[in-house]
């Protein structure tokens, strides 16, 4: 193999390396985000239950 075609190979690889790794980067960045939504989602307080039988007779004589 010549050196040229040799140069060219190795370039391509290293872009595909170089692209590789940008791309975990955006992956990793996102799923980090996400943690943290999630987690502030969890830490807020959820809305407290309605009575289970609240409702469930209404009083409907005259």
């Amino acid at each position: 193999m010549d050196i040229a075609a040799l140069s060219v190979t190795m370039a391509n690889q290293q872009i595909r390396s170089d692209a590789s790794i940008a791309v975990m980067k955006n992956a990793m960045k996102v799923i980090e985000t996400q943690g943290v939504q999630l987690q502030e989602m969890l830490d807020q307080s959820a809305p407290t239950a309605p009575h289970p039988s609240l409702g469930n007779r209404v009083d409907i004589s005259l």
